[in-house]
């Protein structure tokens, strides 16, 4: 397990004061890949650099990117917060419970965290494979952006602090519940949403998909997938099919009727 890896990617973030809070907790906890996508604040300002104390290193060398699959570019595995309950079967799990994920060797992994105000989107949410909710008193669960990260930037380091048999033991709990994928042949987030364009788009136009249903639609398979775990040689097949089905829609003989028909 090792922490060198993970990114904490915050989305839209408001405010440089939490920036700055995420930067000091990510030092605290042995993290330093601080990704922030369109921030809606300056991230270096003198404010957000108060609050990073001696994590002012992280926030130099942060990462700012335009849109979040920028963000996940090369990573293998990625996890968003949040409290919403979705229209999908998906299950909301405890930091603790689905953390571990994100820290098997050799690939790179990703925690996402919503904007200040609203949180993360069912768009937003769609780039992920498992979501972590924060269990929180019912009357009051809503936490500070900057306290979020520092409960999963806590149970992250107390992660990589256990006994070599015991970090053996959660390491391989997780995925072996949800997937039976070899860790080190992971395609990558991006890799993995090239190919959800460009199923979307041969859906769309063999007409199994329709304007008004497909973002709907293209979630279920998302969550399809995202259960797979594919490998590059899965995706890299899977796009062949697509190829080829743009091919025979082009070139193939249409039978009588769909020459009548049409």
């Amino acid at each position: 397990m090792t922490l060198a890896n993970v990114r904490i990617i915050l989305v839209e973030p408001a405010g440089a004061l939490n920036v700055g809070s995420v930067a000091r907790v990510m030092k605290n906890m042995g993290l330093n890949q601080l990704w922030l996508v369109n921030p809606h604040c300056n991230p270096r300002a003198s404010e957000a650099r108060q609050m990073a104390v001696h994590g002012v290193e992280v926030l130099e060398s942060a990462q700012q990117v335009a849109t979040l699959p920028e963000a996940l570019e090369g990573c293998q595995r990625a996890i968003a917060t949040t409290a919403r309950t979705r229209h999908l079967p998906t299950t909301l799990e405890p930091p603790r419970l689905a953390l571990p994920w994100l820290l098997a060797e050799n690939i790179t992994s990703a925690l996402i965290f919503g904007p200040e105000d609203r949180g993360l989107s069912n768009d937003e949410l769609n780039y992920a494979q498992r979501f972590v909710c924060i269990p929180a008193n019912p009357e009051y669960p809503s936490l500070n952006l900057a306290q979020a990260v520092a409960v999963c930037c806590y149970e992250l380091f107390q992660l990589t602090s256990l006994s070599s048999q015991t970090r053996h033991s959660t390491s391989l709990q997780a995925p072996q519940t949800h997937h039976g994928t070899s860790l080190h042949t992971t395609a990558s987030l991006d890799a993995i949403e090239a190919y959800f364009q460009h199923l979307e788009a041969v859906l769309l136009k063999i007409g199994y998909l329709h304007p008004h249903t497909a973002t709907s639609r293209m979630e279920k398979f998302r969550r399809l997938y995202y259960r797979a775990m594919l490998t590059p040689e899965d995706v890299a097949m899977l796009r062949g099919i697509l190829r080829q089905t743009e091919w025979a829609v082009q070139f193939m003989p249409r039978s009588e009727q769909e020459e009548s028909e049409s």
